[in-house]
């Protein structure tokens, strides 16, 4: 997910209230939304790796587990922000997050293309609970800054249930163990929706609703969806990639947690930073650290270089997040793109392991590396081009 880094509006007095406008409880309430429904996303490619090393599913349906799971993330969350009025947030929090409980406690026991089933029925409330963050950060006088408290927390706690995961639950209690450790923190979580606001005020534009966007920020949505399918499609495949080059799965789950680790640096820097650096700069240097350290998995690397390659990768992703949406909303000054990022990135999660799936010959996972470079290829050669035929006046008044 992407997060708009300044308002647009000249006129302040037709701004709605901000999130920073809210009482403190409530914004903690939406956050914490937000974190339950991604909060697997950091450890999913140690579970799904889990899941494949006990039988559970082969190694290349890791991939179509993924990309049912965040499939159907976006589709709910896209049709939500499009058609659903944010009304009686509580209640629709609160069901949501017991509905993920249960379907995580179903997950160990799964088995075959009944994994990819119930990761898919899964990813419905986590999009319902990415809906609500969203909706609460697109609203907001400063976007970035609560995105980077999002990215915060969220790290945070991906970062602790991965360690625990790693540590102490997967090596006695196997991927099942880990699933009913999930569930059960995430059923903890659900009295925080009636934190939550009852409603959401509308849009800057006036909108209760985002609608669809203009052509130049489909455009924009395409470079956020490429750099996500892109990351995602060879993040999914990590394990597996690192036993191709010699590595045991203890490294991966190494890495994967040395990766959390930095990206809790990497949003706080962005916090920081928001409003002070130029969104432009920021993405094409992400996309070069990345590709860089694509080439160096594809190297066969000993197992420090592998780790530090996963660390720059997650430092650059979670410091670039927050710098995405303000592309957005300079190709689309209504914002109705900059509400659309949610759902767009989640598609790109979807899509990028599917692809990644399909590229594996055999069980030669380092092809997904190739792939990865294309589309973040792709997606760099559209940002400069949007940024260069962008209309400056307009430009100038959105904060960078």
């Amino acid at each position: 997910m992407s997060i708009a880094d300044e308002p647009l509006l000249v006129a302040a007095a037709a701004a709605p209230p901000g999130p920073s406008d809210l009482p403190l409880l409530q914004t903690t309430g939406a956050l914490t939304m937000g974190v339950v429904g991604l909060l697997l996303s950091g450890p999913m490619p140690l579970l799904l790796g889990a899941l494949a090393g006990e039988g559970h599913i082969p190694v290349e349906r890791i991939g179509d587990t993924a990309m049912a799971e965040a499939l159907a993330m976006a589709a709910t969350n896209a049709a939500f922000s499009a058609f659903v009025p944010p009304a009686r947030i509580r209640a629709i929090g609160a069901l949501a997050v017991l509905t993920l409980a249960a379907i995580d406690l179903a997950t160990g026991w799964g088995r075959g293309w009944g994994v990819v089933g119930i990761r898919a029925l899964a990813g419905v409330p986590e999009g319902i609970l990415l809906w609500i963050l969203i909706g609460m950060v697109v609203r907001s006088k400063t976007p970035a800054r609560w995105s980077g408290v999002y990215y915060t927390a969220l790290t945070l706690s991906e970062l602790g249930l991965t360690a625990a995961l790693t540590g102490l639950v997967l090596p006695r209690f196997h991927a099942i163990g880990a699933f009913v450790v999930a569930a059960g923190l995430i059923a903890l979580c659900a009295p925080f929706a009636l934190l939550c606001p009852r409603e959401y005020a509308a849009l800057p534009s006036g909108a209760t609703r985002a609608g669809w966007p203009p052509p130049r920020g489909w455009l924009a949505l395409s470079v956020t969806f490429l750099f996500t399918a892109s990351i995602a499609g060879v993040a999914i495949y990590f394990v597996p990639l690192a036993e191709q080059t010699g590595l045991s799965a203890a490294i991966a789950g190494a890495a994967i947690t040395a990766s959390l680790a930095v990206q809790i640096l990497g949003s706080a820097m962005a916090t920081a930073l928001a409003g002070r650096i130029r969104y432009y700069m920021v993405l094409l240097a992400t996309g070069c650290v990345v590709l860089a350290s694509w080439a160096a998995f594809a190297a066969m690397p000993p197992a420090w270089l592998f780790i530090a390659g996963a660390m720059a990768i997650g430092f650059v992703a979670l410091f670039s997040a927050p710098f995405q949406v303000p592309m957005l909303i300079e190709a689309d000054p209504s914002r109705s793109a900059a509400a659309q990022s949610g759902g767009v990135g989640l598609m790109g999660g979807a899509i990028g392991p599917f692809l990644a799936s399909r590229v594996i010959a055999g069980h030669n996972v380092v092809a997904v590396l190739a792939l990865g470079a294309v589309m973040l290829i792709a997606a760099l050669l559209i940002l400069s081009t949007l940024h260069l035929t962008r209309d400056r006046p307009a430009a100038a008044a959105i904060a960078r």
